[in-house]
Protein backbone atom coordinates (compact mmCIF):
# COMPACT_ATOMS: atom_id res chain seq x y z
CA UNK A 1 0.00 0.00 0.00
CA UNK A 2 1.72 3.53 -0.95
CA UNK A 3 1.14 6.85 -2.21
CA UNK A 4 -0.33 5.21 -5.76
CA UNK A 5 -3.54 3.84 -3.89
CA UNK A 6 -5.00 7.30 -2.76
CA UNK A 7 -7.44 9.67 -4.91
CA UNK A 8 -7.11 13.09 -3.97
CA UNK A 9 -10.28 14.92 -3.14
CA UNK A 10 -8.81 18.04 -2.59
CA UNK A 11 -5.69 20.17 -2.86
CA UNK A 12 -4.82 18.93 0.50
CA UNK A 13 -6.86 15.90 0.95
CA UNK A 14 -6.91 12.52 -0.12
CA UNK A 15 -8.93 9.35 0.39
CA UNK A 16 -7.60 5.83 0.77
CA UNK A 17 -10.46 3.64 -0.58
CA UNK A 18 -12.69 0.97 1.27
CA UNK A 19 -10.87 -2.81 0.75
CA UNK A 20 -10.23 -5.55 2.44
CA UNK A 21 -11.44 -5.38 6.24
CA UNK A 22 -12.01 -1.68 6.54
CA UNK A 23 -15.24 -0.28 7.85
CA UNK A 24 -14.76 2.84 6.71
CA UNK A 25 -12.19 5.24 4.18
CA UNK A 26 -8.86 6.24 5.52
CA UNK A 27 -8.35 10.37 5.00
CA UNK A 28 -5.33 11.61 5.05
CA UNK A 29 -4.37 15.01 4.86
CA UNK A 30 -0.94 16.87 3.67
CA UNK A 31 0.70 18.41 0.22
CA UNK A 32 1.42 16.23 -2.76
CA UNK A 33 4.69 16.17 -1.90
CA UNK A 34 3.86 15.77 2.05
CA UNK A 35 1.85 12.58 1.20
CA UNK A 36 3.92 11.21 -1.21
CA UNK A 37 6.90 11.44 1.52
CA UNK A 38 5.21 9.80 3.68
CA UNK A 39 6.16 5.74 4.89
CA UNK A 40 4.41 3.59 3.23
CA UNK A 41 3.74 2.22 6.66
CA UNK A 42 1.28 5.23 7.70
CA UNK A 43 -1.23 4.10 4.96
CA UNK A 44 -0.98 0.49 5.91
CA UNK A 45 -1.48 1.65 10.04
CA UNK A 46 -4.20 4.09 8.89
CA UNK A 47 -6.26 1.07 6.63
CA UNK A 48 -5.27 -1.24 10.03
CA UNK A 49 -7.14 1.10 11.83
CA UNK A 50 -10.28 1.49 9.56
CA UNK A 51 -10.72 -2.24 10.11
CA UNK A 52 -11.45 -1.80 14.32
CA UNK A 53 -15.44 -2.02 15.63
CA UNK A 54 -17.05 1.20 15.59
CA UNK A 55 -15.06 2.96 14.14
CA UNK A 56 -17.08 6.45 12.62
CA UNK A 57 -17.03 8.40 9.68
CA UNK A 58 -12.87 7.29 8.75
CA UNK A 59 -9.71 6.93 10.09
CA UNK A 60 -7.37 10.32 9.75
CA UNK A 61 -3.74 10.77 9.12
CA UNK A 62 -2.36 14.56 9.76
CA UNK A 63 -0.19 16.17 7.55
CA UNK A 64 2.61 15.33 9.91
CA UNK A 65 1.71 11.72 10.01
CA UNK A 66 4.57 9.34 10.51
CA UNK A 67 5.46 5.28 11.21
CA UNK A 68 4.03 4.81 14.93
CA UNK A 69 2.98 2.01 17.21
CA UNK A 70 -0.40 0.49 15.53
CA UNK A 71 -1.36 3.73 14.78
CA UNK A 72 0.35 6.21 12.63
CA UNK A 73 1.63 9.02 14.90
CA UNK A 74 -0.54 11.95 13.51
CA UNK A 75 -3.59 9.67 13.85
CA UNK A 76 -6.97 10.91 14.64
CA UNK A 77 -10.06 7.72 14.95
CA UNK A 78 -12.91 7.92 17.00
CA UNK A 79 -15.07 5.02 18.18
CA UNK A 80 -18.90 5.01 19.07
CA UNK A 81 -19.56 3.15 22.17
CA UNK A 82 -22.76 2.34 21.08
CA UNK A 83 -21.92 0.26 18.22
CA UNK A 84 -19.48 -1.96 19.87
CA UNK A 85 -16.38 0.94 19.46
CA UNK A 86 -13.44 0.03 21.17
CA UNK A 87 -9.92 2.22 23.12
CA UNK A 88 -6.78 1.20 22.22
CA UNK A 89 -3.86 1.94 23.98
CA UNK A 90 -1.71 1.60 20.93
CA UNK A 91 -4.47 4.55 19.47
CA UNK A 92 -3.46 6.94 22.59
CA UNK A 93 0.46 5.57 22.46
CA UNK A 94 3.30 5.41 25.63
CA UNK A 95 3.93 9.21 26.44
CA UNK A 96 0.06 9.44 27.62
CA UNK A 97 -1.11 13.18 27.32
CA UNK A 98 2.50 14.25 25.69
CA UNK A 99 1.77 18.14 25.11
CA UNK A 100 2.94 21.86 24.63
CA UNK A 101 1.77 24.91 26.57
CA UNK A 102 3.08 28.46 25.56
CA UNK A 103 3.53 31.00 28.32
CA UNK A 104 3.72 34.61 26.98
CA UNK A 105 6.42 36.93 28.74
CA UNK A 106 5.90 40.71 27.57
CA UNK A 107 9.24 41.03 26.73
CA UNK A 108 10.72 42.28 23.30
CA UNK A 109 13.69 39.82 22.00
CA UNK A 110 16.38 42.25 22.76
CA UNK A 111 15.67 42.06 26.54
CA UNK A 112 16.29 38.60 26.21
CA UNK A 113 19.65 38.75 23.89
CA UNK A 114 21.14 40.71 26.86
CA UNK A 115 20.94 38.20 29.22
CA UNK A 116 20.89 35.13 26.62
CA UNK A 117 23.73 32.84 28.01
CA UNK A 118 22.70 33.54 31.86
CA UNK A 119 19.10 32.74 31.19
CA UNK A 120 19.84 29.66 29.09
CA UNK A 121 22.40 28.40 31.95
CA UNK A 122 19.95 29.33 34.68
CA UNK A 123 17.11 27.31 32.93
CA UNK A 124 19.22 24.49 31.88
CA UNK A 125 20.38 24.55 35.54
CA UNK A 126 16.62 24.49 37.28
CA UNK A 127 14.82 22.37 34.75
CA UNK A 128 15.75 19.07 34.91
CA UNK A 129 16.25 17.30 31.85
CA UNK A 130 17.22 13.88 30.13
CA UNK A 131 16.56 10.05 30.71
CA UNK A 132 15.81 8.99 33.69
CA UNK A 133 16.30 12.58 34.95
CA UNK A 134 14.52 13.52 38.55
CA UNK A 135 13.49 16.58 39.94
CA UNK A 136 13.28 18.08 44.01
CA UNK A 137 9.68 17.14 44.30
CA UNK A 138 8.82 13.51 46.49
CA UNK A 139 5.35 12.10 46.12
CA UNK A 140 3.67 9.84 49.11
CA UNK A 141 1.73 7.46 47.77
CA UNK A 142 -1.28 9.43 49.37
CA UNK A 143 -0.18 12.99 47.73
CA UNK A 144 0.60 10.92 44.16
CA UNK A 145 -2.88 9.64 44.26
CA UNK A 146 -4.02 13.09 44.94
CA UNK A 147 -1.77 14.10 41.66
CA UNK A 148 -3.42 11.53 39.39
CA UNK A 149 -7.11 13.17 40.24
CA UNK A 150 -5.94 16.50 40.34
CA UNK A 151 -3.84 17.14 37.59
CA UNK A 152 -3.03 20.73 37.08
CA UNK A 153 -5.48 21.72 39.20
CA UNK A 154 -3.16 19.84 42.41
CA UNK A 155 -0.41 21.62 41.05
CA UNK A 156 -1.97 25.14 41.28
CA UNK A 157 -3.72 24.19 45.40
CA UNK A 158 0.13 22.84 46.38
CA UNK A 159 1.50 26.54 45.43
CA UNK A 160 2.60 25.50 41.65
CA UNK A 161 1.02 28.21 39.48
CA UNK A 162 -2.46 30.59 39.58
CA UNK A 163 -6.27 29.96 38.93
CA UNK A 164 -5.53 31.71 35.98
CA UNK A 165 -3.78 29.47 34.65
CA UNK A 166 -6.11 26.51 34.65
CA UNK A 167 -8.66 28.55 32.69
CA UNK A 168 -6.31 27.90 29.72
CA UNK A 169 -5.57 24.57 30.11
CA UNK A 170 -7.94 21.47 28.08
CA UNK A 171 -10.35 20.36 30.48
CA UNK A 172 -9.60 23.34 32.83
CA UNK A 173 -6.68 21.67 34.17
CA UNK A 174 -8.04 18.61 35.35
CA UNK A 175 -9.17 15.35 33.24
CA UNK A 176 -12.21 14.11 35.28
CA UNK A 177 -13.12 10.48 35.84
CA UNK A 178 -9.55 9.92 36.49
CA UNK A 179 -8.57 6.45 38.55
CA UNK A 180 -5.47 6.64 40.90
CA UNK A 181 -6.62 3.14 41.90
CA UNK A 182 -6.43 1.88 37.96
CA UNK A 183 -2.97 2.75 38.34
CA UNK A 184 0.22 0.06 39.40
CA UNK A 185 2.28 0.47 41.57
CA UNK A 186 5.29 -0.16 39.38
CA UNK A 187 4.17 2.81 37.55
CA UNK A 188 3.59 5.09 40.70
CA UNK A 189 6.98 4.28 41.86
CA UNK A 190 8.63 5.44 38.43
CA UNK A 191 7.08 8.53 38.73
CA UNK A 192 8.15 9.33 42.01
CA UNK A 193 10.65 11.48 41.67
CA UNK A 194 10.26 12.76 37.92
CA UNK A 195 7.20 15.68 38.77
CA UNK A 196 8.71 18.80 37.70
CA UNK A 197 11.34 17.12 34.70
CA UNK A 198 11.07 17.26 31.07
CA UNK A 199 12.05 13.93 30.54
CA UNK A 200 14.10 12.90 27.45
CA UNK A 201 13.76 12.59 23.48
CA UNK A 202 11.75 15.27 21.64
CA UNK A 203 10.80 16.99 25.05
CA UNK A 204 11.81 20.55 25.59
CA UNK A 205 11.73 24.15 26.60
CA UNK A 206 11.98 26.61 24.54
CA UNK A 207 12.33 30.90 24.63
CA UNK A 208 11.23 31.79 21.20
CA UNK A 209 10.71 35.21 19.58
CA UNK A 210 6.77 36.02 17.55
CA UNK A 211 8.84 36.48 14.24
CA UNK A 212 5.98 36.46 12.03
CA UNK A 213 1.87 37.88 12.56
CA UNK A 214 0.10 35.76 9.63
CA UNK A 215 -3.70 36.70 11.09
CA UNK A 216 -3.63 40.04 13.04
CA UNK A 217 -7.09 39.71 14.42
CA UNK A 218 -6.84 36.45 16.27
CA UNK A 219 -3.04 37.08 17.31
CA UNK A 220 -4.21 39.94 19.35
CA UNK A 221 -6.80 37.75 20.72
CA UNK A 222 -4.03 35.68 22.29
CA UNK A 223 -1.57 38.54 22.87
CA UNK A 224 0.88 37.43 20.18
CA UNK A 225 2.92 40.37 19.02
CA UNK A 226 5.63 40.69 16.72
CA UNK A 227 8.93 41.03 18.12
CA UNK A 228 7.82 39.80 21.95
CA UNK A 229 9.25 36.69 23.48
CA UNK A 230 7.49 33.64 24.29
CA UNK A 231 8.14 30.19 26.10
CA UNK A 232 6.71 26.68 25.00
CA UNK A 233 7.03 23.68 27.12
CA UNK A 234 6.80 20.23 25.56
CA UNK A 235 6.93 17.27 27.47
CA UNK A 236 4.27 14.50 29.02
CA UNK A 237 3.53 11.53 31.89
CA UNK A 238 7.00 10.98 31.83
CA UNK A 239 7.77 6.98 33.24
CA UNK A 240 3.89 6.52 34.69
CA UNK A 241 2.25 7.28 31.34
CA UNK A 242 5.12 4.95 29.38
CA UNK A 243 4.15 2.05 32.17
CA UNK A 244 0.29 2.71 31.41
CA UNK A 245 0.89 1.94 28.01
CA UNK A 246 3.19 -1.04 28.11
CA UNK A 247 1.17 -3.00 30.82
CA UNK A 248 -2.41 -2.98 29.08
CA UNK A 249 -1.18 -3.10 25.93
CA UNK A 250 -0.52 -6.52 26.91
CA UNK A 251 -3.81 -6.81 28.64
CA UNK A 252 -5.63 -5.54 25.60
CA UNK A 253 -3.92 -7.88 23.37
CA UNK A 254 -4.10 -10.98 25.49
CA UNK A 255 -7.85 -10.35 26.16
CA UNK A 256 -8.65 -9.75 22.96
CA UNK A 257 -9.33 -12.91 21.25
CA UNK A 258 -12.27 -13.17 24.48
CA UNK A 259 -13.83 -10.09 22.84
CA UNK A 260 -14.02 -12.13 19.56
CA UNK A 261 -11.49 -9.02 18.42
CA UNK A 262 -9.51 -10.33 15.58
CA UNK A 263 -6.61 -7.55 15.06
CA UNK A 264 -4.69 -7.42 11.90
CA UNK A 265 -1.68 -6.08 13.99
CA UNK A 266 -1.11 -6.69 17.61
CA UNK A 267 0.00 -3.19 18.05
CA UNK A 268 -4.03 -2.57 17.62
CA UNK A 269 -4.44 -4.38 20.77
CA UNK A 270 -8.14 -2.67 22.12
CA UNK A 271 -10.99 -3.54 24.21
CA UNK A 272 -14.33 -2.50 23.90
CA UNK A 273 -15.06 0.50 25.62
CA UNK A 274 -17.63 -0.65 27.91
CA UNK A 275 -16.03 -4.01 28.57
CA UNK A 276 -14.55 -3.54 32.19
CA UNK A 277 -11.02 -3.65 30.70
CA UNK A 278 -11.78 -0.72 28.42
CA UNK A 279 -13.10 1.32 31.32
CA UNK A 280 -10.11 0.28 33.70
CA UNK A 281 -7.94 1.20 30.83
CA UNK A 282 -9.70 4.95 31.03
CA UNK A 283 -9.51 5.20 34.19
CA UNK A 284 -5.99 4.75 34.33
CA UNK A 285 -5.15 6.80 31.52
CA UNK A 286 -7.00 9.92 32.36
CA UNK A 287 -4.89 9.46 35.74
CA UNK A 288 -1.74 10.10 33.34
CA UNK A 289 -3.30 13.00 31.34
CA UNK A 290 -3.35 14.62 34.79
CA UNK A 291 -0.09 13.49 35.50
CA UNK A 292 1.86 15.31 32.50
CA UNK A 293 -0.97 18.56 33.75
CA UNK A 294 0.25 18.80 36.50
CA UNK A 295 3.88 18.27 35.51
CA UNK A 296 3.56 21.10 33.05
CA UNK A 297 2.25 23.26 35.38
CA UNK A 298 5.40 22.74 37.76
CA UNK A 299 7.45 23.06 35.04
CA UNK A 300 5.84 26.48 34.35
CA UNK A 301 6.65 27.54 37.94
CA UNK A 302 10.09 26.28 37.75
CA UNK A 303 10.39 28.88 34.67
CA UNK A 304 8.61 31.63 35.86
CA UNK A 305 10.99 31.18 38.84
CA UNK A 306 13.84 31.70 36.56
CA UNK A 307 12.68 34.86 34.26
CA UNK A 308 11.57 36.84 38.22
CA UNK A 309 16.01 36.51 39.05
CA UNK A 310 16.89 37.27 35.42
CA UNK A 311 14.18 39.57 33.55
CA UNK A 312 12.15 40.78 36.52
CA UNK A 313 9.53 42.93 33.99
CA UNK A 314 8.45 39.50 32.63
CA UNK A 315 4.83 39.03 32.54
CA UNK A 316 4.01 35.18 32.18
CA UNK A 317 0.81 34.52 32.16
CA UNK A 318 -0.28 31.12 29.91
CA UNK A 319 -1.76 31.30 26.79
CA UNK A 320 -2.87 27.79 26.07
CA UNK A 321 -1.48 23.59 27.19
CA UNK A 322 -2.61 21.11 24.44
CA UNK A 323 -2.33 17.32 24.65
CA UNK A 324 -1.38 15.51 21.82
CA UNK A 325 -1.71 11.85 23.11
CA UNK A 326 -5.35 10.94 24.19
CA UNK A 327 -8.61 9.57 24.08
CA UNK A 328 -11.30 12.07 24.99
CA UNK A 329 -15.09 11.71 25.09
CA UNK A 330 -16.47 14.51 23.29
CA UNK A 331 -19.76 15.27 21.36
CA UNK A 332 -19.73 15.64 17.32
CA UNK A 333 -22.24 15.75 15.07
CA UNK A 334 -22.50 12.52 12.66
CA UNK A 335 -25.11 12.69 9.67
CA UNK A 336 -26.70 15.57 11.65
CA UNK A 337 -27.05 14.04 14.84
CA UNK A 338 -24.97 14.77 18.19
CA UNK A 339 -22.76 11.56 19.29
CA UNK A 340 -20.49 10.79 21.84
CA UNK A 341 -17.56 8.98 20.75
CA UNK A 342 -13.92 8.23 22.06
CA UNK A 343 -11.80 10.61 19.92
CA UNK A 344 -8.13 8.88 19.78
CA UNK A 345 -5.70 11.68 19.23
CA UNK A 346 -1.67 9.96 19.13
CA UNK A 347 0.82 12.87 17.88
CA UNK A 348 -2.54 15.00 17.06
CA UNK A 349 -3.89 17.92 18.87
CA UNK A 350 -7.27 18.68 19.77
CA UNK A 351 -8.64 22.08 17.41
CA UNK A 352 -11.85 23.26 18.36
CA UNK A 353 -13.27 26.04 16.15
CA UNK A 354 -14.89 29.49 17.11
CA UNK A 355 -17.60 28.99 19.47
CA UNK A 356 -16.90 26.13 21.16
CA UNK A 357 -18.20 25.84 24.66
CA UNK A 358 -15.21 24.45 26.58
CA UNK A 359 -13.23 27.48 25.45
CA UNK A 360 -12.42 30.18 27.92
CA UNK A 361 -14.50 33.22 27.31
CA UNK A 362 -11.16 35.28 25.92
CA UNK A 363 -10.80 32.95 23.25
CA UNK A 364 -14.16 31.81 22.44
CA UNK A 365 -14.73 34.12 19.58
CA UNK A 366 -11.73 33.20 17.54
CA UNK A 367 -11.17 29.48 18.29
CA UNK A 368 -8.27 27.29 20.39
CA UNK A 369 -5.02 27.76 20.29
CA UNK A 370 -3.21 24.88 18.13
CA UNK A 371 0.33 24.85 19.43
CA UNK A 372 2.78 23.29 16.72
CA UNK A 373 6.52 22.43 18.33
CA UNK A 374 9.26 22.88 15.69
CA UNK A 375 12.79 21.36 16.30
CA UNK A 376 15.73 23.33 17.55
CA UNK A 377 16.51 25.37 14.41
CA UNK A 378 13.26 25.44 11.91
CA UNK A 379 10.61 27.62 14.72
CA UNK A 380 7.22 26.68 16.04
CA UNK A 381 3.89 27.82 14.90
CA UNK A 382 0.70 29.03 16.57
CA UNK A 383 -2.64 28.16 14.77
CA UNK A 384 -6.65 28.84 15.42
CA UNK A 385 -8.76 25.80 15.77
CA UNK A 386 -11.54 26.55 12.59
CA UNK A 387 -15.45 25.55 12.36
CA UNK A 388 -14.40 23.76 9.28
CA UNK A 389 -12.13 21.32 11.37
CA UNK A 390 -15.20 19.51 13.11
CA UNK A 391 -16.41 18.18 9.80
CA UNK A 392 -13.01 17.45 8.31
CA UNK A 393 -11.70 15.22 11.43
CA UNK A 394 -13.42 15.87 14.64
CA UNK A 395 -11.65 18.90 15.44
CA UNK A 396 -8.16 18.16 14.80
CA UNK A 397 -5.25 18.85 12.92
CA UNK A 398 -1.71 17.96 13.00
CA UNK A 399 0.96 18.40 16.47
CA UNK A 400 4.55 18.82 14.82
CA UNK A 401 6.47 18.88 11.98
CA UNK A 402 6.70 15.16 12.36
CA UNK A 403 9.83 13.04 12.11
CA UNK A 404 11.55 12.13 8.20
CA UNK A 405 13.70 9.79 9.79
CA UNK A 406 14.32 7.50 12.79
CA UNK A 407 16.84 8.53 15.56
CA UNK A 408 19.44 6.20 14.88
CA UNK A 409 19.68 7.02 11.35
CA UNK A 410 19.55 11.34 12.48
CA UNK A 411 22.53 10.27 14.76
CA UNK A 412 24.60 8.87 12.29
CA UNK A 413 23.91 11.51 10.10
CA UNK A 414 24.93 14.49 12.55
CA UNK A 415 27.28 15.13 15.43
CA UNK A 416 25.47 16.79 18.75
CA UNK A 417 28.70 19.06 19.36
CA UNK A 418 27.99 20.10 15.32
CA UNK A 419 24.61 20.75 15.61
CA UNK A 420 24.69 22.69 19.11
CA UNK A 421 28.00 24.87 17.15
CA UNK A 422 25.94 25.43 14.02
CA UNK A 423 22.70 26.43 15.48
CA UNK A 424 24.61 28.88 17.93
CA UNK A 425 26.06 30.57 14.93
CA UNK A 426 22.68 30.98 14.19
CA UNK A 427 22.41 32.89 17.45
CA UNK A 428 20.55 30.01 19.26
CA UNK A 429 21.66 28.79 22.49
CA UNK A 430 21.14 24.71 23.22
CA UNK A 431 21.45 23.26 26.62
CA UNK A 432 20.91 19.31 27.07
CA UNK A 433 22.66 16.64 29.30
CA UNK A 434 23.20 14.22 25.73
CA UNK A 435 24.95 15.02 22.85
CA UNK A 436 23.27 12.02 21.27
CA UNK A 437 20.23 13.42 22.01
CA UNK A 438 20.52 16.57 20.34
CA UNK A 439 22.04 14.56 17.12
CA UNK A 440 18.54 12.29 16.99
CA UNK A 441 16.66 15.52 17.89
CA UNK A 442 18.37 17.36 14.64
CA UNK A 443 16.28 20.28 12.77
CA UNK A 444 17.18 17.88 10.01
CA UNK A 445 15.57 14.95 10.88
CA UNK A 446 12.27 16.27 10.69
CA UNK A 447 9.85 17.15 7.86
CA UNK A 448 9.62 21.40 7.21
CA UNK A 449 7.59 22.41 9.80
CA UNK A 450 6.61 25.14 7.34
CA UNK A 451 4.97 22.37 4.78
CA UNK A 452 3.36 20.87 7.45
CA UNK A 453 1.59 24.16 8.73
CA UNK A 454 0.71 25.41 5.22
CA UNK A 455 -0.92 21.94 4.02
CA UNK A 456 -2.80 22.16 7.71
CA UNK A 457 -4.19 25.67 6.73
CA UNK A 458 -4.88 25.05 3.69
CA UNK A 459 -6.84 21.68 4.60
CA UNK A 460 -9.05 23.94 6.77
CA UNK A 461 -7.78 21.76 9.73
CA UNK A 462 -6.62 24.95 12.05
CA UNK A 463 -5.55 28.72 10.72
CA UNK A 464 -2.09 30.11 10.80
CA UNK A 465 -1.60 32.39 13.36
CA UNK A 466 2.22 33.45 14.35
CA UNK A 467 5.48 31.66 13.28
CA UNK A 468 7.50 31.99 16.08
CA UNK A 469 11.46 31.17 16.34
CA UNK A 470 13.58 29.49 19.11
CA UNK A 471 16.46 31.78 21.22
CA UNK A 472 17.24 29.43 24.04
CA UNK A 473 16.54 25.45 23.72
CA UNK A 474 16.86 23.36 26.51
CA UNK A 475 16.84 19.75 25.63
CA UNK A 476 15.35 16.55 27.05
Amino acid sequence: MNAKDLIQRGPCEWELPMSGKMRVPGLIYGSRALVEAMDDKVFEQTANVATLPGIVKAAFAMPDAHWGYGFPIGGVAAFDPAQGGVVSAGGVGFDVSCGVRCLLTGLRREDVMAVQKPLADALFERIPAGVGSTGAIRLSAERMDAMLAGGAKWAVAQGWGSEADLDRIEEHGQMLHAKPGNVSDFAKRRQRDEMGTLGSGNHYLEVQEVAEIHDAAIADAYGLKAGEVVVMIHCGSRGLGHQIGTEFLKKMAIAAPGFGLTLPDRELACAPIESDLGQEYLGAMRAAINCALANRQILTHLVREVFAEILPAARMPLLYDVSHNTCKTETHRIDGKEKTLHVHRKGATRAFGPGHPELPEPLRKVGQPVLIGGSMGTGSWVLAGTTASESLAFSSACHGAGRAMSRNKAASQWRGRQVVDELAGRGILIRSPSQRGIAEEAPGAYKDVVEVVDAADEAGLARKVARMLPLVCVKG
